[in-house]
Parts: structure tokens; sequence; C-alpha cells
């Protein structure tokens, strides 16, 4: 599938065009507001060839797209007539977020825009730092001063980029924000602090002289406040003078209250932060490594590692070097060990180019292609990661290791590492590559191939070419329990099912309200509710048939069951009954997942049997 063919088909999936509120992207991701969730078509969206995973966090629905995103974002905003601001405009009705939520989609929506300039930014100044430690460039010479003007502007003046962002985010004007962020890092307000002047007055009020360069926290709370301050102006003010008159007033309140009270808190809070954060790590870098290095993968994966941005900056630009990137560096790393053991260990041609072609852009810092593509697919080598990342994790938190630019951390950016505890990094860099690949290439996986298009993986040594043979080897054969449809789990609208929490197996859509035993075995639960049942063969697989999603909340309405605990059954006798009409008029979704839920005894559980499927023919093979 073409980048114009897939950018249409997710315009589609997400719920088309109308429902797409605004849309931007970030390294890896396509980041839609949306009016309606519930319209998008997550399933559909998964299985597409150029999609590793779907995930929703602070208001936002991402799509994962990988290294091509920023070609599929082009095609998307080309082909359609959506807004690419980070912002919907008033009159839209956005759902409601509890706090937290609110608070990670303003963090996020502020930052993502901006994060192309401070990585080009950061790694320049990195890379200046490295020059000049190697020699090979004097701190003395204009060269220096111009390329460290190029590097430093954007984190000198982030108050004022940060203001536009936030300023889309809250719905406000913009140009007024960047207006009073330019005031907080005026040359005169600058130069008073340079001169150690503690406090200014106005009207007689005290400022508090703050150097607001760099900074992060106070001009987010600044915004926030001008967000209601304009609408107040521009409410009072008749609309012949508004023009002139509103932005007047709201700069005149919203600059004054910022230097008196708001600004000088919001660096309190900031430095506040940026203390208890370097305490913390001092008496507990070990443990701080292990568990944000274990950890940060599946922090990535919900979007919350955009919350680290604003202290790893007010790290760098108060206490000289942030902690959290070199621990961040090793959960990448460990992304790329996984997925290089998988390329070391699979048989199979197409997963071992999937598996190398990822694991290299891991090493170079985007870990989503590893993550989605091979490591999580294959669960296994996503337990590999986590390990290699809390062990380098431990190494550089153990050793207080430092950043000194905010850049995704990785072998590309090795410079912003460079200074004392540089050696650290680098040893904590392999030993998590090694340790994730060397674990991935013990626990193994069930190899699998890579099908093209489709993207569906089916088991490489086990494969069922013609789904209506019967010509496979097998460790036990189940019959289909009921009579319909077959559909694939990760189609089951319920993540207990769809993600393989509970087990591996098919689902079948039903087209009559009866449910056979597939095997010959032992009935070991019915439920009350009746409508699960949990069936042991004779040759030890354990078998759940879940009767509908989220059913139990019937109570045994429409059910009939036909068997009790520690009843022997024979393949084709009947389980239980059910009403189907009286239980979709109720407005439930009667998927029937039929699951193993003991799929750690089989080397893989292989389909036997697509599309239409009755009680009396084969369904699953086990395989040992």
């Amino acid at each position: 599938m073409n980048k114009t063919e897939l950018a249409k088909r997710i315009v589609e999936l997400v719920g088309g065009e109308n429902n797409i509120q605004s849309l931007v992207h970030c390294m890896t991701r396509l980041r839609f507001n949306l009016h309606d969730e519930g319209l998008a078509k997550e399933n559909e969206l998964k299985k597409l060839n150029g999609v590793m995973g779907v995930a929703k966090n602070g208001g936002q629905f991402q799509v994962i797209i990988g290294d091509d995103v920023a070609d599929v974002y082009s095609e998307i905003t080309k082909k359609s007539k959506i807004n690419t601001n980070v912002h919907s405009s008033s009159s839209e009705k956005k759902e409601k977020q509890n706090v937290i939520s609110t608070i990670f989609d303003f963090i996020a929506g502020s930052f993502t825009p901006l994060l192309p300039v401070i990585a080009g930014a950061g790694m320049l100044k990195a890379f200046v730092a490295l020059f000049v430690s190697l020699k090979w460039m004097s701190a003395e010479s204009e060269t220096y001063q111009i390329l460290n003007i190029v590097g430093d502007a954007a984190f000198y003046f982030l108050p004022i980029l940060l203001a536009f962002s936030a300023a889309k985010k809250f719905k406000t004007n913009e140009y007024i924000a960047g207006a009073l962020a330019a005031s907080l890092v005026y040359p005169a307000f600058v130069e008073l602090a340079s001169k150690n002047i503690e406090t200014a007055h106005f009207i007689g009020l005290p400022i508090k002289v703050v150097s607001y360069s760099y900074s992060v926290i106070p001009i987010l709370l600044a915004v926030w406040f001008l967000s209601y301050v304009d609408k107040f102006s521009n409410r009072i003010v008749p609309k012949s003078i508004r023009t002139i008159f509103a932005p007047m007033i709201t700069l005149l309140i919203v600059v004054p209250v910022t230097l008196i009270v708001i600004g000088p808190l919001g660096s309190y809070i900031g430095n506040g932060l940026s203390s208890v954060m370097s305490i913390l790590h001092g008496k507990t870098g070990l443990v701080t490594g292990i568990v944000l290095g274990g950890s940060f993968s599946l922090i990535i994966m919900t979007g919350m590692h955009y919350a680290f941005v604003p202290i790893m900056i007010q790290n760098i630009s108060k206490l000289g070097g942030d902690f959290v990137l070199p621990i961040m560096g090793m959960a990448n790393l460990g992304q790329a060990g996984a997925a290089f053991g998988v390329y070391l260990k699979s048989k199979d041609k197409n997963l071992k180019s999937l598996a190398a072609s990822t694991s290299f852009t891991a090493l170079m810092g985007i870990t989503e292609p590893a993550m989605y593509g091979v490591n999580m697919k294959l669960k296994r080598p996503f337990i590999g990661a986590a390990v290699g990342g809390a062990v380098g994790g431990a190494i550089v938190g153990a050793f207080g290791a430092t950043a000194h630019s905010v850049v995704t951390p990785a072998l590309a950016s090795i410079p912003i590492f460079v200074g004392s505890t540089f050696i650290y990094v680098m040893i904590g860099f392999a030993v998590s590559f090694i340790v994730a690949a060397v674990l991935t290439y013990i626990l193994g996986f069930e190899d699998v191939e890579i099908a093209g298009e489709q993207g569906s993986p089916v088991t490489n040594e086990h494969k069922v070419e013609d789904p209506k043979s019967e010509v496979i080897v097998a460790a036990e054969q189940l019959y289909s329990p009921l009579k319909g449809e077959v559909k694939a789990l990760s189609e089951v609208d319920d993540p207990t099912f769809s993600t393989g929490i509970m087990g591996k197996g098919l689902a079948i859509q039903p087209e009559e309200g009866k449910v056979v035993s597939p095997v010959a075995g032992k009935v070991t639960t019915i439920f009350k509710t009746k409508h699960a049942i949990g069936i042991t063969s004779k040759n030890g697989a354990e078998i759940l048939i879940h009767i509908g999603l989220d059913t139990v909340k019937l109570d045994g309405r429409h059910f009939t069951a036909h068997v009790k605990d520690g009843d022997f059954v024979e393949v084709g006798d009947s389980l239980v009954t059910f009403d189907m009409e009286a239980i979709k008029a109720e407005g439930y979704d009667l998927t029937t997942p039929v699951i193993i839920t003991n799929p750690d005894r089989y080397q893989s559980i292989s389909p036997v049997k697509e599309g239409q499927v009755d009680t009396k023919e084969k369904f699953l093979a086990l395989l040992v």
C-alpha cells in the first residue's frame, strides 16, 4: 500500500474528514483530536500495512506510523481540508477529560510542534560542545560564537515559542501570547537580573526579578491566565474598537500580573521540581534507573513521555544536565537489542529483514517500528527489551549520568552526553543492547512469517497453505463450537481478548444460538451466568468459550446450560443454548471468543478454517 492510499484509508478509518478536529504529528505518530473517538475503527486501523499500532492518551487518538509519519501526514493534509493546528475552533465541543488527561494533552500539544526545532538546536549545541572538547574549535572564535547563537537561540527564547503553541491549545490569541512571552525576556528586564537586582517595582508593587530565558513553567501558567483575560477583554470592549483596545487591556492586565505573581510562582515551581528530582535521583539513582529504564517503553506507548519534557528542559537550564534522558536512552537501546535478538534467532527471511531494519532505526532513536512491528508482536522480545533497559538504567542511574540537550537519546545523539559521565552512558548503551539481545535469544519466541500486505503473522513452521485442508500434524484438533463466521481475535472489540491477555485462539460471529463441545473432555467451569464455559480436553488443552461480550451483565438471562461442572463431554455434545435475538435486542455483541488459556503448552495454535464454519468442521490445530 503506497503512502497516498494509506493516508486515505487512515482518514476513512478515524471516522472521516468531518470527524477530525485537528491533526499534528511527532517523530512517529499521527496525533488526531477527534470529535467522536467512537467512530474510529481501531481494529481495522491496526491491520493496515504501514500502521504499527493505535494508542489513546490525553484526549488524542494516536496512529503509530514510524519513520514514514511525515510523508503520510503530508499526504493527508494535501488531500484533506483538516485543521493542522493543535486546537479546535471555539465552537467545537470537546469530550470532557479528567485533570491528568487534560494536563498531558496540554503538555503534548504544546511541545509536539516544537520538537523538531528543539531536537535540531539541541544536536547543534551538542556537536559544538563536542568540537570544543576535542579542541577542533576554539570557544573564543567567532565561528563558535555564531554556531552557539544558532543552537542556543531556540532554548533562550523558548518562552516565546511555547507561548505560541500553548496559546493554540488554550484557543487564545497566539500573537498576544508571543508579546507576553517577549516581555519576560525583554533585554531591559534581563539586564536587571544580570545586575543581581532582586526586586523592581510597578506602581508601588514589588516585582521579583527572575531570569525567564530557558524557562518552561512560568509561560505555560501565564498563557493559561491570558486565555481567560483575553475572553474577558473581548467581551467588555465594543466591537467597533475591539481590535485596538481589547489587546491593550489584555496586555495591561496579564503582563504585570505575570511579572508580579505568576512568573515568580512558576519559577519557584520549576526550580523546586528540579531540586526534588535531583535529590531523589542522587539518593535513589540506582532504583530510579531500574524502574524508569525498564518501564520507559511502556510510558512511550501511552504518550506520557511528553510529561517529562518540561522537567528535562528545567533540569538542563537550572542544573546543567538532565538524568532522565540517559535512562530513556537505555530503554531505546533495549528495544534495539531485542529486535536484533529476533534477527539472530528467526529463521524467516522477511522477519529477519524487518527485525534488522527496525533494530537499526531504534539505535538511531526511533523505537516504534521495533517496539510495535517486532517486539510487542512476538511478546517475549518485549520482556527482553524491558530487562535490557532496566540493567542499562541501573548503570547510568547509579553513576548519575546526564545529558545536556533535549534530543531523543540514542546512538545518533551521542554528543548530547559528552561530559564527565560520558563513559557510563556508553557502557549503559552497550549493556542494554547486549542484555536485551541475549535474553531475547534465550527466551525465544514463536517464529512467524510476515504476510506482506496483510501484515498478519502465521506460524512459519506449521503454516496452513489451504485453510480447508486437514493435512496438518497436530497434537490436537478442535472442532468449531458454533456455526457462524470465523474472525481473528484482534478483531474482537474487547482488549481482554484482542490483545491476547486471556490466551490464543479465534472468535466466531454466531448464526445460531447453540454451543457444542469442540473436544472430548471435562467441563471444568460453567459460569453461574451461563455465558462462558471452561473445558479441559483429554489431551490437556484448556479451552474457554465466552458467548458474547459483556454478556455477564445479563446475569444468565437468555442462556440455558445443558451441562454442569465436572461433566464429561464428547465432540458435538450440547453445552449451552441462547436466545440470539433477545441478547441483541438488549444491545450486546454476540462475537464469541474461543480461547486456549494455556498457550505456552503449544508451539503454535493455528487456524484450520476461515470464513464460514459449522460445528462439524475442524477449527483449530494445536501443535506441540
